[in-house]
């Protein structure tokens, strides 16, 4: 197992954020995800658009008024496009699993967080405190995450000028940060705002996981939603 140290995932972050490599529309990259190949996936056996929609249908159903919250679980998953070919074809580690913040003490809840000796941040003394570069609720806005599919999409819909509400995008950067929202970890870094915001995400992530059912979605009965969505909170057409 491999984990980026905090320079590292700086300069991955940095290279990424150019959004240089593709330029396509939100549902061209739902359809392109299903030439993807989640290995941590425990809903493996269905295409990837298969999940996405059964999570965005069933928050629908359950808060039929928040649209963006729809939207959101469309596109939550759109990162993973960085392990096809075009977009770099990075390695499983460095897209898929767990995230956490980078920067500060690894906190003893985070997966596999035994190889994190491994890491020169862990024995950095500018890094392996509770509050590292960071300060007391300074906010997750300020804090760098490990790389993986969240901080992409993440990026791709704040560099774009997405206008999803900043609960939207907290539920794309952090419903991989399971130290934090199945835990409890890292809330002494969290201001006002991400308190709020971990409702969401919290509410969200009972959708996500493991949320295929024997039920087909219609995927051509349900788009015309979809693209009425992807419309109202982002352009035509994105850098990615």
């Amino acid at each position: 197992m491999f984990i980026l140290s905090s320079l590292q995932v700086k300069k991955m972050r940095e290279e990424y954020r150019k959004l240089d490599r593709v330029e396509m529309s939100i549902w061209e990259c739902c359809e392109l995800l299903n030439n993807v190949v989640d290995e941590s996936d425990p809903d493996l056996d269905e295409p990837q658009i298969e999940h996405l929609l059964q999570t965005a249908e069933a928050i629908r159903k359950d808060y039929p008024d928040e649209d963006w919250l729809h939207l959101t679980a469309l596109i939550h998953d759109l990162g993973k496009v960085l392990l096809l070919p075009s977009f770099g074809e990075l390695p499983q580690w460095a897209v898929v699993g767990d995230t956490y913040p980078v920067g500060c003490a690894f906190d003893e809840s985070i997966v596999h967080n035994k190889y994190f000796k491994e890491n020169p941040d862990y024995k950095n003394p500018a890094y392996n405190t509770k509050y590292g570069v960071y300060s007391e609720r300074c906010g997750l806005d300020k804090v760098m995450m490990s790389w993986g599919h969240d901080d992409y999409m993440y990026l791709v819909a704040k560099e774009n000028k997405s206008t999803l509400p900043s609960a939207g995008l907290f539920v794309i950067r952090y419903h991989s940060f399971y130290a934090l929202h199945r835990s409890g970890a890292y809330k002494h870094l969290m201001n006002e705002e991400d308190k709020e915001n971990l409702k969401w995400l919290q509410i969200f992530n009972k959708y996500d996981l493991y949320s295929k059912s024997k039920v087909r979605i219609d995927v051509e009965k349900v788009k015309p939603y979809y693209l009425s969505l992807i419309e109202k909170y982002f352009p035509a057409r994105l850098r990615w």
